[in-house]
């Protein structure tokens, strides 16, 4: 009898658990089935691409240049006397930066002018007599032109006791010294370099594709602006201007330099100094799309096509221009073509899906609210 109950008792949990196993596998079947409804019922986003004016900011290694920069060097030998500046100190136009002993030089003024007054007295005597007719106008004619000599030569002295100082010729900061007190210089030795930086010039190259477009949409008389971030990504507080572009392309590189100039009130900017420039550039009846429409392989860009029969295509796309969130398209697309927002790595090539379609143009404003 036991074992006829204990027989029943694992006949009936055989049962139990054949139960549990039919109820679990309908159960995970039914939610298997649920999920594949699910994803059957995903409905993806789809624009097109927006054709329209805008403008693009494009980015240019630069040089910064003062609008004057110049070596200082002596015009005459000698020992280095004094020296009345400092190094990197900002000096006036006119004031005395160097002197060289000039005892040579005082020399030669004093026998220059001794000179002159000897023959200026030979002069006013020849003059007497031709004035009494002693002499002829020929002789007195002759001490007039010794006098002239003379004082030319007084002249000549003191311009060359004059290049014994060195002065600035223009307000600017001071270089670095190349030479030291008591050395001895000679004539066309660097003393120093002296910069004027109360406008700086700032040289970038273009390609010739961006010179074009520039050209074409700049008039001479309403010249571009353009910023410059520094060194430090800091925006230079002050625009500059576009003002020259150089006559000849680069035929090495392809590109034209053109410069600009930024006003530089607080003396921020020193010659020497690199950036980029930033320029503003107008984009006519210009092909956008959304960045995250993208996707990459191989370095190449491509974004997902929906044809007309709802199935997705890949196509490479070519970049003309970037900007914050948005693409700007010279090839690749058509502005009446759908093409994938969002779930690009939800789908397969030549999967059909369904989709909602979103305006371009409410897409592109709301960029924000669309990103992933």
């Amino acid at each position: 009898m036991l074992t006829i109950k204990k027989n029943k008792i694992m006949i009936k949990k055989a049962l139990l658990l054949s139960l549990m196993s039919v109820s679990a596998l309908v159960f995970f079947t039914g939610c298997s089935e649920k999920e594949e409804e699910k994803e059957e019922e995903i409905e993806f986003l789809v624009t097109n691409p927006l054709r329209k004016d805008t403008t693009v900011t494009r980015d240019y290694v630069c040089q910064v240049h003062s609008i004057q920069h110049i070596e200082l060097r002596a015009l005459e030998k000698g020992y280095l006397e004094k020296i009345f500046v400092d190094e990197g100190k900002i000096v006036h136009k006119g004031q005395l930066m160097f002197k060289i002993l000039p005892i040579q030089y005082q020399a030669e003024l004093q026998k220059a002018e001794a000179e002159a007054n000897f023959v200026e007295v030979e002069f006013k005597n020849t003059k007497a007599l031709a004035d009494s007719n002693i002499v002829s106008k020929n002789e007195l004619a002759l001490a007039k032109a010794k006098l002239d000599k003379a004082k030319a030569e007084v002249s000549v002295a003191k311009i060359h006791l004059g290049f014994t100082e060195v002065r600035a010729p223009f307000d600017g900061i001071m270089d670095k010294f190349q030479v030291r007190l008591g050395s001895l210089i000679n004539e066309g030795d660097l003393l120093t370099t002296i910069s004027d930086n109360s406008k700086m010039w700032v040289y970038f190259n273009v390609p010739e594709a961006e010179y074009l477009s520039y050209k074409a949409h700049t008039q001479q008389e309403n010249l571009n602006r353009v910023s410059l971030l520094m060194a430090n990504q800091q925006l230079f507080q002050y625009p500059g201007v576009v003002q020259t572009i150089e006559a000849d392309f680069n035929n090495e590189t392809g590109n034209i330099a053109f410069r600009a100039t930024f006003p530089n009130p607080n003396g921020l900017l020193r010659h020497g100094e690199t950036g980029t420039i930033q320029m503003t550039v107008p984009l006519k009846n210009a092909l956008i799309i959304p960045q995250k429409a993208t996707f990459e392989v191989l370095e190449k860009k491509y974004v997902y096509v929906i044809d007309k029969d709802n199935k997705i295509r890949s196509r490479e796309i070519t970049i003309a221009s970037e900007m914050p969130h948005i693409f700007v398209v010279s090839a690749g697309l058509a502005a009446t073509d759908k093409i994938l927002l969002e779930g690009l790595r939800q789908v397969k090539e030549n999967e059909k899906i369904k989709y909602t379609f979103a305006k371009p143009d409410s897409v592109i404003a709301n960029l924000g609210l669309y990103a992933e």
